[in-house]
Formats: structure tokens, C-alpha cells, sequence
């Protein structure tokens, strides 16, 4: 493995090598066939807006999602980074540190950065501050979403106008495909040790806690809207959990509501055991990239 490593970077020109290489495999479902990081990323680079599905816990995820910028950088200047993982109330503090004023300590200090910030998404921020890309503190104040989850969308109504304005303003909470899978997901996790709730009480708890789940959907695809309503518009990429975007659902159903007209791709990365054994046909609906990366497989 670290032979061919070597043979596959040695063959690559420097300026198109990614900062740390991760053994991979790249699957286009619209044409169902293998390519590569660069054919995807050309591909990719011709987008309105581009969502990079993650396992938040798998390293050579993120190291995949920093050679997709790597690859569409040397194809466009004009990209915007937008992040899940920093909510809209900091991003003052994130534009300070982008642009010098202030130092990262004093950052991260305000930011309420993610507990693997520093090994997995700081190559992410520091890359398009680099490349001179505004980036986005896109997702809903968890404050507010944790009130919602507790009293429902009602308790938006309660907010003052300063902390209103961290929502976004269309909400909507069909209970369509997505919330079947919300469903289907909330039941492979524990309750916690207590009683089991009655079947009323666990019904009102989905209905809130997928309301909280809409609410940070939309306010992720208000915040792509507003960057792609610049003139020029730019290329949008958006960072998020797999469960955000996947199937075009959630905040990628939430931005083509908004934008009809844009070109909008789904990639999903899958961390897999093994790139020998590849299964393409279970995973191909839910993006229109498939990037299989050698990380930390989920559990059957």
C-alpha cells in the first residue's frame, strides 16, 4: 500500500497533489461508472453549489474533503466555504479571524468550534483563508434549535428580533421521505436509562426534535440562497453531515426550493473497511458523487 502510494503520487504533478493523500475510489451515479478526484472535480467545479456529505467522526473523510477544495481550487477562484459545524451568531468573529484582525485564540475562543475543530475542520478554514474564500457560519444557533426540540416551533415566536434573525425565515417541515428516515434513524438510538416514554410522549418528542432538525436544514439553505444571490454569484460548497444532504434530501431539498435554476450536487462520503470490495448499488441513490474513502467503516 505504501509502495503504490508512492508510484500514484510520483506520477502526479506536484500542483495537483493533495496536501495528505487518502486511498480512495470516486463513483458517478448519473453515468454509473468509476472515475477519479480530478474528472469529479472538474465536473464539480461547473456547480452552483456542491454538498460534501461526512461522517463527522472519520479522519480520512475530512482529509478527502480538503483534496476536493484542493481540486476545484485550481478550476475556480470564486468559491465560498460554508460549514454546519459554525453557527450564524459567530460570524463576525469567524470574518475577524479570516481577515487578520483578530488571532485564532481569540477565534476559537468565541466560536464554540466542535470538539475535532483542530485535527478536521481547521485544514478546511485555514485552506480557503488562504485562497482568500469567504466562508460560512451557516447552521442555527444550537441554543435555539435545543429550544426547539424542547417546546417545538412555537417557541420561535418567543425569540426577540436579534435572536429571530438566527432562523431562517421559511420554515417548512413536511413529513415526507426525510422524515421517514428522520423517524427510522431516531429509532437506533437509546432513550436514555429512564422509563420508556408513553407512546403519546415519544410521539411528541419526534415531531419537536424533527421540527429542530428543520429548523437548522433551513437555516443552512437560507444561508447558501444569500451567498448565491451575489452578483457574481459563486460557487457555493457546503460541508455537513451525510444525513443533511444525502438523497437530496434535508438541506439539499431546502436549497433547491429556493434555487430552482442552480446546478446543485450531492457527494456522499462513505468510509469503507476495504476498496476491494466495493458495493455501489446499495449507496447509489444517495448522491450523485459516491466517494469511498479507507476510513472508519460504520458499524452493520
Amino acid at each position: 500500500m505504501i509502495l503504490l502510494a508512492l508510484l500514484v503520487l510520483a506520477a502526479t504533478p506536484a500542483d495537483t497533489q493533495p496536501s495528505i493523500w487518502t486511498p480512495n475510489r470516486v463513483y458517478d451515479t448519473r453515468h454509473h461508472r468509476f472515475a477519479d478526484l480530478e474528472s469529479a472535480a472538474a465536473e464539480l467545479a461547473r456547480d452552483d453549489v456542491v454538498f460534501l456529505g461526512e461522517t463527522h467522526d472519520d479522519p480520512a473523510t475530512h482529509r478527502m474533503e480538503l483534496a476536493v477544495l484542493e481540486a476545484v481550487a485550481r478550476r475556480r477562484s470564486d468559491v465560498v466555504l460554508a460549514l454546519e459545524m459554525f453557527e450564524r451568531d459567530v460570524q463576525p468573529a469567524l470574518d475577524a479571524y479570516l481577515a487578520g484582525t483578530i488571532s485564532e485564540d481569540a477565534f476559537l475562543k468565541v466560536s464554540r468550534p466542535w470538539p475535532n475543530y483542530a485535527t478536521d475542520y481547521r485544514p478546511l478554514v485555514e485552506f480557503a483563508r488562504e485562497h482568500h474564500w469567504r466562508v460560512i457560519a451557516g447552521n442555527v444557533p444550537r441554543r435555539i434549535a435545543a429550544t426547539v426540540s424542547s417546546k417545538g416551533l412555537d417557541a420561535l415566536k418567543t425569540l426577540p428580533d436579534s435572536e429571530r434573525s438566527r432562523v431562517a425565515t421559511d420554515i417548512q417541515c413536511p413529513h415526507d421521505d426525510y422524515f421517514t428516515r428522520f423517524v427510522a434513524a431516531m429509532g437506533t438510538h437509546p432513550m436514555g436509562d429512564g422509563p420508556a416514554p408513553s407512546k403519546a410522549e415519544l410521539g411528541r418528542m419526534t415531531a419537536t426534535f424533527y421540527q429542530a432538525q428543520c429548523i437548522k436544514d433551513e437555516t443552512m439553505a437560507e444561508s447558501v440562497a444569500r451567498l448565491r444571490g451575489a452578483a457574481p454569484a459563486p460557487l457555493v460548497i457546503h460541508v455537513n453531515g451525510d444525513f443533511h444532504s444525502d438523497y437530496g434530501l434535508g438541506t439539499a431539498a431546502r436549497v433547491r426550493r429556493r434555487l430552482p435554476h442552480d446546478r446543485i450536487a450531492v457527494v456522499s462520503m462513505l468510509p469503507v473497511a476495504s476498496l476491494d470490495t466495493i458495493d455501489v448499488k446499495t449507496p447509489r441513490k444517495r448522491g450523485d458523487w459516491l466517494v469511498f474513502v479507507l476510513g472508519k467503516a460504520p458499524s452493520p
